[in-house]
């Protein structure tokens, strides 16, 4: 059985990080639940917007993931994680996201690792190598290197 996972964002990016998830996996789609908190929600419907979400699934076998610890969804997620007993995670973003889909089918524990893994391995420095092999116009008067 697979670990259903729900995304708790502020609005749009729930839905942006779904359709984003469904380009790489088109089979998670029933696994994956994109709830989108509007600016001007009540938390608490939101809250119960969850809670409907989970009538029908066993609450053992569900991830959250939400955007900004200390947020309202990240709170409202808080307190449905409190009375379903899954798992939540604050800082999702798409690493984190396929990591968590891939492995959707290992136990929760598990796979929260892989899910806090692939999010930590997501975020990394880039380095910008420099022109090489650019030299000076005539017509530069700054005597700047530019790239073509």
């Amino acid at each position: 059985m697979n670990i259903r996972i729900i995304l708790v964002t502020h609005a749009p990016l729930a839905q942006a990080l779904r359709v984003c998830a469904l380009h790489v996996y088109p089979d998670c789609g029933d696994d994956l639940i994109a709830v989108d908190v509007p600016p001007d929600q009540d938390p608490d419907k939101t809250l119960q917007q969850l809670v409907d979400l989970q009538k029908d699934v066993d609450s053992k076998n569900t991830l959250v993931l939400t955007d900004i610890f200390g947020a309202t969804p990240s709170n409202v997620a808080k307190k449905f994680v409190e009375r379903s007993q899954t798992k939540l995670v604050a800082g999702v973003n798409l690493p984190m996201l396929l990591r968590a889909i891939c492995y959707r089918h290992e136990n929760l524990e598990s796979l929260l690792q892989r899910a806090l893994a692939g999010g930590a391995q997501g975020v990394m420095q880039v380095a910008i190598a420099a022109p090489q092999n650019q030299v000076n116009r005539v017509h530069d008067q700054k005597q700047s290197n530019y790239q073509q």
